[in-house]
């Protein structure tokens, strides 16, 4: 049942799925890296004063909307393809433009 759901050609679902994939990506990341020391908070204080690790977190976001993005293209679902897309490129020059700011 929860497979199927997967299987939908839906903009919106698309675009859930480009969102949820970056914030899975970085709670990931968080219990990674920070855990067992600092909060979630104290993670956002480090990328907010050190840009550098806007760079770390952005990539492996930005690869699991990739992977997804792959797969619904290549099993031809191109509509939710297209909603990934959409919110992987805002994440993308998101990230941008915070490193840079």
């Amino acid at each position: 049942m929860i497979l199927n759901i997967f299987k939908r050609d839906n903009l919106k679902f698309g675009l859930i799925l480009g969102l949820l994939a970056p914030f899975l990506s970085l709670l990931i990341f968080y219990f990674i890296k920070f855990f067992p020391l600092f909060s979630f908070g104290d993670m956002f204080e480090a990328l907010r004063t050190n840009k550098q690790m806007v760079t770390a977190i952005s990539i492996p976001c930005l690869f699991l909307n990739i992977l997804l993005f792959t797969l619904y293209i290549n099993s031809h679902r191109d509509k939710t393809a297209k909603g990934i897309f959409a919110i992987t490129l805002v994440f993308a020059v998101a990230s941008l433009i915070f490193k840079f700011m």
